[in-house]
């Protein structure tokens, strides 16, 4: 799935994010520089122990200095990560191993692999709740060569230590066909439903989710989280039991929109990631809540209409959701020559002039080093550039604020249930806020 890219002057909007961040992010409790992440296209969510034991049974052969294993999240770029195993064996003598995942089981299968010794020696996180949950696993990597050219507020820090180097910058919100929704009508929830409904009795799916636990429910619910006036507290308070979701006129409005979609567009318990995808390429939705990063699984159509991103239209909301989604990390309990490994291939990765061919033409990520910048764009990137520019962004609390884990184990239940019952707009929220409480324990 190659993406395509169409825009240029990055460099400015690298500064504005940096700007946006350091507004919105400040520094998390272990210090660590908060990047506000997600992980989309990372999107992670827990299986069984057994499963995940079993998989990691799969992928014990143990790296060396010859040697290095690959695991990340993002199931959109394994392809193309791959490739480009092939390539850097061929420019440097050292084999890559990449290990696959489904990516709804990423988290559980590298926490398992590396509490068991069999750690994979680069792997992806989200920074945030999930870094700062494996830190001991972390290598110090602040004497990678480019460490000064990350752009500012995006890298992993931990106590004064570069620990992860971002993938990129996100955002996402609600991409829809420019020919069937018009975002200066759809501007809040009586408009959204009243679109959901148009496009019901044209037998058009008006908005999508998908099965997916990000997909589903991560994503969506970290939009009244981000519109708060501080999410940290609200979130804080919310896990404590001090605050319910149903004080907050965000999460009331998020409850109803939710209960708009269930009554009136298909259930995402009948739809996956490469569904909901399809049908919006060929017309069969309207819309869908996913991020830039859903623009390469477009690539086999022949789509014959534009497309945009949107703010979801809750509470005034006027921005979409942009961060870091993930970031790369040395596992620091491998040998030291497999770590210096594991940090020569973020070096050829960032600095190399094939590693950054796929960084910004086979993953299609937006650059996330000062020094580089790229003239091409896809649409939906283009999109995130744009509302970064104009300084329409909301943060991504949901990973920095959240219990590790809390979507896969607490919030999709809660969400499989409201969309097979007649769950009111009133017990999601109670649902939901219950959940915060037992991650939190």
């Amino acid at each position: 799935m190659k993406t395509k890219r169409n825009v240029s002057g990055l460099i400015v909007v690298l500064l504005v994010v940096s700007m946006l961040f350091t507004a919105c992010g400040g520094s998390s409790d272990n210090g660590e520089i908060s990047n506000e992440e997600d992980n989309a296209s990372s999107n992670t969510s827990a299986q069984t122990d057994s499963n995940a034991t079993d998989d990691s049974e799969e992928n014990t052969e143990t790296a060396s200095a010859d040697k290095i294993v690959v695991f990340q999240s993002k199931v959109e770029i394994i392809d193309q990560l791959e490739a480009l195993a092939i390539d850097y064996e061929e420019e440097t003598g050292v084999e890559v191993e990449v290990w696959g995942t489904t990516g709804d089981d990423y988290l559980q299968q590298l926490r398992i692999r590396l509490s068991n010794n069999q750690g994979p020696t680069v792997f992806s996180l989200a920074p945030g709740s999930e870094s700062s949950e494996l830190a001991p696993y972390l290598a110090d990597l602040s004497d990678i060569s480019f460490a000064d050219d990350i752009a500012d507020g995006m890298a992993d820090v931990m106590d004064g230590k570069l620990v992860g180097v971002p993938y990129t910058v996100e955002g996402f919100g609600v991409v829809y066909n420019k020919s069937m929704i018009d975002p200066t009508v759809v501007a809040d929830v009586d408009t959204f439903e009243t679109m959901l409904k148009e496009k019901q009795a044209e037998g058009i799916n008006g908005f999508s989710l998908s099965q997916e636990s990000y997909f589903m429910i991560g994503h969506i619910l970290n939009t009244p989280f981000a519109l708060v006036d501080d999410p940290k507290t609200f979130t804080e308070d919310l896990i404590a039991g001090e605050v319910t979701m149903n004080d907050s006129e965000e999460f009331v409005e998020f409850a109803e929109l939710m209960v708009d979609v269930r009554e009136n567009s298909v259930s995402p318990l009948d739809v996956n990631y490469d569904i909901q995808t399809g049908d919006f390429a060929t017309g069969k939705t309207a819309s869908i809540h996913q991020g830039n990063w859903v623009y390469g699984m477009f690539a086999d159509y022949d789509m014959d209409f534009e497309m945009g991103m949107m703010p979801l239209p809750i509470a005034g909301n006027d921005s979409i959701a942009v961060s870091v989604p993930s970031s790369w990390y040395v596992n620091s309990q491998a040998s030291a020559e497999e770590v210096q490994a594991g940090q020569d291939f973020l070096e050829w990765l960032y600095t190399s002039e094939n590693g950054q061919r796929y960084l910004s033409e086979e993953f299609g990520f937006i650059p996330i080093l000062k020094s580089v910048e790229s003239t091409n764009l896809d649409p939906l990137s283009a999109e995130v550039a744009r509302y970064t520019a104009e300084g329409k962004t909301i943060a991504w609390p949901m990973s920095t604020y959240w219990p590790a884990g809390i979507v896969d184990v607490y919030l999709v239940p809660v969400a499989e249930e409201f969309f097979t019952t007649d769950m009111g707009a009133d017990e999601l929220l109670t649902k939901l806020s219950e959940a915060f409480v037992e991650a939190g324990k």
